[in-house]
């Protein structure tokens, strides 16, 4: 899509911290403790510069950030006005009712009185992963003839439509005198629509605003066309908005990329990653849980010439969030220096400014 027909949106930024730990004294998170305080500490540090979002992947069976929901609802008792969220959940292990409580729980503990939540749940069918089909170790296997991604879009249905209110249980008439269905408690107003969906491709783009979800979309996609990664991406948005205008939903979506920014201020930022420089800087195309994947290049360099590239990448100027990754292991003052880095040297030339 050329860079000229591309919409220009209010932005938002926000993290998106991986949340790794590793016992090795290179590592500023050395265990699971380390990586959760550390978390809830950086959303703190966010939301004081002005960051509009802190938002956290979520995987199993290694040494990354697992039960976002502890956490989430840690951060919101600490915090009164960012935005805290996933990117992405991965359905396939979850039970949806009982997240579905989870999730309410966490976003009232973030709401101002008679106010809505703060919670933005990125879901999705997951990635590939260390484990061995290992939601299957969780009790959850695809019935016969389906596959993972149609487990978890099915239990996705059932999560949303429980934080929507609906009657997932039939009533005890015993008890309650009635003979309808219950819906889960506690519930928490505004908060289905604050569903994203982790897209990958263009068709599950569609697919996702025919559902009436918010998109996210990573620092890869899996499919490639030959075109450069942002202009594939921003033709991802486009046809995004196109379905959602078709399906006739009231609301404006919310959208998402992912983008590594790295602005060399320090000698300390040139240390571990002026090296990087050159390889990194450039779309790849590999292949990708058995598929061919495009991945976006990181932007890495001086503060003014990472704020002119950043400016020209069509993906960002049609998104209205851009989640900036964050190497966590280098600990909670690296990183709140370099959001701090990129609020000042590089946002403004993307649009944004910071929330107060």
């Amino acid at each position: 899509m050329p860079q000229d027909a591309v919409p220009r949106v209010k932005k938002r930024i926000g993290f998106l911290s991986f949340g790794h730990w590793h016992p090795s004294p290179q590592s500023a998170t050395r265990d699971a403790r380390d990586a959760l305080v550390q978390s809830i500490e950086l959303a703190v540090a966010a939301e004081e510069l002005g960051i509009d979002g802190a938002f956290f992947r979520v995987h199993h069976f290694a040494r990354q950030l697992a039960s976002p929901f502890p956490m989430l609802a840690a951060i919101g008792a600490r915090t009164s006005r960012i935005e805290i969220g996933t990117g992405v959940i991965d359905m396939r292990y979850e039970n949806p009712l009982y997240m579905a409580e989870d999730a309410a729980a966490a976003d009232l503990i973030s709401a101002h009185a008679g106010g809505e939540g703060r919670l933005q749940l990125g879901v999705s069918r997951g990635s590939p992963e260390p484990a061995l089909n290992g939601a299957h170790s969780f009790g959850f296997v695809p019935p016969e003839g389906e596959t993972d991604a149609d487990l978890a879009r099915a239990k996705t249905e059932v999560f949303r439509a429980a934080i929507s209110g609906a009657g997932v249980a039939p009533a005890n008439p015993q008890m309650t005198g009635s003979s309808g269905t219950l819906p889960i408690q506690p519930h928490s107003p505004g908060l289905a629509d604050r569903i994203w969906w982790g897209s990958g491709t263009r068709a599950t783009a569609e697919w996702t605003a025919e559902q009436g979800m918010n998109l996210m979309s990573s620092t890869l996609l899996t499919e490639d066309t030959g075109v450069p990664f942002d202009e594939l991406q921003a033709e991802q948005i486009h046809l995004y908005r196109d379905a959602w205008a078709k399906a006739g939903w009231e609301r404006t979506p919310r959208v998402s990329v992912s983008r590594s920014i790295i602005p060399l201020i320090t000698d300390e930022d040139r240390q571990y990653f002026g090296g990087r420089i050159g390889a990194d800087t450039q779309d790849q195309v590999g292949f990708l849980d058995g598929g061919l994947a495009r991945f976006g290049k990181s932007y890495i360099g001086e503060p003014d010439q990472v704020a002119e590239d950043l400016a020209k990448d069509a993906a960002v100027a049609a998104a209205d969030t851009l989640l900036v990754t964050v190497p966590n292991q280098l600990g909670v003052d690296y990183n709140t220096r370099l959001l701090a880095a990129i609020a000042e040297h590089v946002a403004p030339a993307i649009g944004w400014q910071p929330a107060t």
